[in-house]
């Protein structure tokens, strides 16, 4: 099957043409023809694997087909959870849509927003967006939503994860109700797949792996260290093996900053990519990292979601993630679009727990390789066998209560009607039931003590003092 089987546009399928895309990925086979039927949508894949173009082509499809954004107006909406993914969409927007007549903008925090502003005025067909910098916009009157047909959220189980899922409330209840909703995710946990069925009618489901799973081409390895020899570690291996281009994952943007001049201190190019670099800084990093201008860049798990790096050849999780599926998305960087990669995780004792929390998620072992010189002191546990998958049953729903019932409870509440003798009396104890609370209440005042303070008496009056009156 090749894409011109699609039924799309001369622009379209120019465009896919020029990018040297011959036969479409698994999960866009699957997800064009069902976005362009124009139903809801929800779709997993692994990351890599195209699921940008699996809803940019039959996006652009559909929009080709209504009329123009009118001012201030957008006509579909992409949110993604951050900056970087923002910014890879729009430019995959921008590039499948280059020879249509549709308009796209893209926009988020961390830069000044009255050029984002004078953007909208016009209007615009498409609109890539962080959640927080949208509301941001809505509320300074410079956009609406009138006119919104398709709604994607991209990266959805990070969207929908509690940090995000108030900002996404609020920016429903902005939207129209008549719409297409679109969620595309590498990882649909049951939590995450229930929030989402509240947000999308009646969907087509798409699944063309199992869930968090990792690439076949990504080749997986965990070499155990002490915590103290990770950095020396590090080094040694980009040195010894002559890594030009390799993206080094940490848990806090302090361990980022910190790594960064270890490797700077061992003379490796190096840059930090995390949430306290501002929008300037982080552009240029990733800019400098893709042309080769430095060859480690060290980021936090935001950047997980939004690197996009042709050809990427290394990853290196230098700490495992609190988040088991983050994992997923961090390997994810590498052996993108069927290139082999390599993954490699150091690992100390302390990690063990973590490391056993991925291998039950993406149900497979992970590899073990001793470095000589490097071996631990502190050795790392053995795994233990891996659980299936626990699929949780969905909660029963609560009984509603029956009419005369639910009628003869608010009587009782309102004081309309008195409850029946005899039924709001304390049921009869055996003497081994222990006691409730009005029972130790009323047990309190039986054996209280009287007081040994004496009755208030009046005062005799004093002889002496009437007799002088």
């Amino acid at each position: 099957m090749s894409f011109a089987n699609f039924p799309l546009s001369p622009e379209l399928q120019k465009a896919i043409s020029e990018q040297g895309y011959n036969e479409p990925s698994p999960i866009q086979k699957e997800s064009i023809p069902a976005i362009l039927t124009g139903k809801d949508v929800m779709a997993a894949a692994q990351t890599g694997t195209g699921k940008t173009a699996g809803f940019t082509l039959p996006l652009l499809q559909l929009l080709q087909q209504g009329q123009k954004a009118k001012a201030n107006q957008v006509r579909a909406l992409i949110l993604t959870p951050t900056r970087e993914l923002a910014a890879q969409v729009a430019q995959s927007v921008a590039t499948y849509g280059k020879h249509t007549a549709l308009s796209s903008e893209v926009v988020f925090g961390g830069v000044k927003i009255n050029p984002q502003m004078m953007k909208l005025r016009a209007g615009c067909d498409v609109l890539i967006a962080t959640p927080g910098r949208l509301l941001d916009l809505y509320q300074q009157n410079a956009i609406k939503f009138s006119q919104l047909e398709v709604l994607v959220l991209d990266e959805a189980d990070r969207m929908l994860d509690m940090g995000f899922i108030r900002d996404i409330k609020k920016i429903m209840a902005l939207l129209p109700k008549q719409r297409q909703n679109l969620l595309f995710s590498a990882t649909f946990s049951p939590e995450i797949k229930a929030l989402a069925k509240d947000l999308v009618h009646s969907p087509i489901e798409i699944s063309v792996t199992p869930q968090n799973s990792t690439a076949k081409t990504i080749e997986q390895t965990v070499i155990p260290v002490d915590k103290k020899q990770k950095a020396k570690l590090l080094t040694f291996l980009i040195k010894e093996n002559d890594w030009q281009q390799v993206l080094v994952f940490t848990k806090t943007k302090h361990g980022a900053n910190r790594l960064t001049r270890e490797l700077e201190s061992q003379g490796i190019s190096a840059s930090a990519i995390h949430g306290n670099k501002s929008q300037g800084a982080r552009t240029r990093a990733l800019a400098e990292f893709k042309s080769g201008d430095i060859r480690v860049l060290v980021a936090t798990d935001i950047a997980a979601r939004g690197l996009d790096i042709d050809q990427l050849p290394q990853v290196v999780n230098y700490e495992l993630p609190h988040v088991s599926e983050d994992y997923v998305h961090r390997i994810g960087r590498t052996g993108r679009a069927g290139v082999n990669g390599f993954a490699v995780s150091l690992v100390c004792a302390d990690e063990h727990k973590l490391l056993e929390d991925i291998e039950y998620v993406i149900q497979q072992h992970v590899e073990r390789k001793i470095e000589p010189s490097f071996e631990p002191v502190n050795p790392l546990p053995p795994s233990r066998d891996i659980r299936p998958l626990k699929k949780k049953k969905p909660k029963k729903p609560k009984k509603a209560k029956q009419p005369q019932q639910a009628h003869e409870q608010q009587a009782v509440k309102q004081g309309t009607k008195k409850s029946q003798p005899g039924k709001n009396k304390s049921p009869q104890r055996s003497r081994g039931d222990k006691p409730n609370a009005s029972d130790k209440k009323r047990t309190t005042e039986q054996t209280k003590k009287p007081s040994r303070r004496r009755p208030y008496s009046p005062k005799k009056p004093n002889n002496h003092a009437a007799k002088n009156s």
